[in-house]
């Protein structure tokens, strides 16, 4: 090989890299271009914003391996050989994030099915908060206490999940137990009393009062009534304290726990 062949050579190589160069430059300006007019009109888009942000983040994986590859044809390199090295490498990369690759097919299931979404106070598995954030790999949830939970996306198609949100209107059980001498028109006078005087419940389904189990210290009245969501905690508290201190007042016994132990 004579040095006017290599010179041959290394022009072309030059030129093609110079072209391939240019094609990445312009491709990436492009890219730039494209998401800019994404990020305008998403707005106008009719999904939910965590799913628009993931198909944006697609779309710009996607665009960016367009360019890539159309910049490497341009170079003369075989598109034969770039394909089956990138899917040599894909299939490493697989077997090696399979972990990875799970939590964001589980993401992309929850954007898809939305069984959950931001801001509604949700139940899965033994934790229990608010959605702060739907990501592509992770669910964000801060707990009452204020704990932040980061959940992989991969485990969570394959765990119940109870949403307390979604419906708008909850259902509140309590529990009221009194002795076994107490007057049981009298405990249901006063249990429908406190009820009465709750204006936050709903009216239908309607406020249910009774006599839900005969225990072995007491007898168990329940309070079953409906409110909104957001009303749950505060009702809870009020009905608790004011059912306790009008039995109290009533002078109806609140039973402990006991045993009557008869020595022969």
């Amino acid at each position: 090989m004579n040095w006017d062949s290599i010179k041959a050579f290394l022009t072309n190589a030059g030129l093609d890299l110079l072209r391939g160069l240019v094609a990445l430059v312009v491709g990436l300006f492009l890219v730039h271009w494209v998401m800019k007019l994404f990020e305008r009109y998403e707005q106008k888009i009719r999904i939910e914003p965590t799913l628009r942000g993931f198909i944006k983040n697609l779309i710009r994986i996607l665009l960016y391996v367009v360019v890539i590859m159309t910049a490497v044809n341009t170079m003369g390199l075989p598109m034969t050989s770039l394909v089956t090295l990138l899917g040599s490498v894909g299939v490493a990369i697989s077997l090696a994030m399979q972990g990875v690759l799970g939590n964001l097919i589980g993401g992309f299931i929850l954007l898809l099915f939305k069984p959950i979404r931001v801001g509604e106070y949700v139940k899965i598995g033994d934790n229990e908060g608010t959605v702060k954030a739907l990501g592509a790999f992770y669910t964000e949830l801060t707990t009452f206490d204020n704990r932040h939970v980061n959940l992989p996306n991969g485990s969570l198609t394959n765990t119940p999940i109870v949403n307390f949100t979604r419906e708008g209107t909850r259902r509140l059980d309590l529990t009221f137990s009194v002795g076994y001498e107490s007057d049981l028109d009298r405990v249901y006078e006063i249990l429908n009393g406190v009820v009465a005087e709750e204006k936050a419940l709903l009216p239908e389904p309607a406020p249910s009062v009774n006599l839900l189990r005969c225990a072995d210290s007491s007898l168990d009245f329940s309070v079953r009534v409906w409110v909104k969501t957001e009303d749950y905690w505060p009702v809870n508290f009020r009905l608790v304290e004011r059912g306790t201190r009008a039995l109290d007042q009533a002078g109806i016994n609140i039973p402990y726990p006991q045993m009557d132990i008869h020595m022969k």
